[in-house]
C-alpha cells in the first residue's frame, strides 16, 4: 500500500522485535456503546479505537479463528479512509475519525466478520497496538435428540420393556407352570381311571349275564330220574 507500511509487516515487526514496543502512547479497541451483549446476524456493529495521540492515523486489522490477519482499513488523522486494494470506500465497512476516536463500522455482521479486532499505530518508527476486541456470535449448544416412542407396532421402543415388568412377567409365567401342569396331570389320571372303571364294569356285567336259556325261554333244567316202583 503506497504511502505507508503494510499493517501485517508492522505487526510482524512488533511480534518479532519486542524492542519496538512503545510505552508512551496507549490504544484501546472496544465496541462503541455498552449495550452490546450478544451479536446477531446482519447486525450493524461499530467499534472504536481510542488513542492518546491525536495526530497519527491508525490501522484496523482482524484476526480470524485460524489466527490469520486481515487488513481492513487505514484511517488518517484527517479522517480519510483507505480500504483493502487502495479503495476509498467498501461495501462491508465504514471508517471515520472523531477527535481521538477512530471508528470502524461493520455494516452487516456475518460469520466471515468474526474474529479479534486490533487497531495499530506507527509513530516515529515505533509500533503501538491495542489488545484484541473479540467479536463472535454466541456459542449455541444443541441438545441431544430424544427418542420418542410411537403408538405403531413397528416402533422399536415398544419392544423395550422395563426391568421390573419383565421380572414380574417371568414370575407369573413360573406360577402358571406350577399350578396348571399338576392340575392337567391330575385331570388326565382321573380320566384314565374313569375309563378303566367303565371297562371293568362292562366286563363284569357280561359275565353275570352268561346263562343258557331253553327254546321256550326258560332255562334248561336237568331231568330228574323217576324212582322205581316195587
Amino acid at each position: 500500500m503506497a504511502g505507508y507500511p503494510t499493517p501485517l509487516l508492522l505487526l510482524g515487526l512488533g511480534l518479532c522485535c519486542p524492542g519496538i514496543w512503545g510505552q508512551r502512547y496507549t490504544m484501546t479497541a472496544r465496541f462503541h456503546g455498552s449495550n452490546i451483549t450478544h451479536l446477531q446476524v446482519g447486525q450493524r456493529l461499530e467499534l472504536e479505537c481510542v488513542s492518546s495521540k491525536e495526530d497519527s492515523g491508525i490501522f484496523w486489522v482482524r484476526q480470524d479463528k485460524d489466527g490469520t490477519l486481515h487488513f481492513i482499513v487505514f484511517i488518517s488523522s484527517l479522517s480519510r479512509a483507505t480500504f483493502e486494494g487502495n479503495e476509498k470506500t467498501s461495501t462491508r465497512f465504514e471508517a471515520r475519525k472523531h477527535s481521538r476516536f477512530y471508528r470502524l463500522v461493520v455494516k452487516s455482521f456475518t460469520l466471515q466478520d468474526e474474529g479479534n479486532y486490533f487497531c495499530l499505530m506507527n509513530s516515529n518508527q515505533v509500533l503501538y497496538f491495542s489488545l484484541g476486541q473479540p467479536a463472535f456470535f454466541p456459542v449455541t449448544t444443541t441438545a441431544a435428540p430424544t427418542t420418542q416412542c410411537g403408538i405403531t407396532e413397528k416402533d422399536p421402543c415398544l419392544k423395550t420393556l422395563d426391568a421390573e415388568t419383565t421380572t414380574e412377567k417371568e414370575l407369573n409365567f413360573l406360577c402358571d407352570i406350577f399350578i396348571w401342569v399338576p392340575l392337567a396331570g391330575a385331570c388326565l389320571l382321573l380320566l384314565i381311571a374313569l375309563s378303566v372303571t367303565i371297562m371293568l364294569c362292562q366286563q363284569t356285567r357280561r359275565r353275570r349275564c352268561r346263562c343258557k336259556r331253553s327254546a321256550n325261554g326258560k332255562p334248561n333244567v336237568k331231568p330228574s330220574i323217576p324212582g322205581q316202583h316195587v
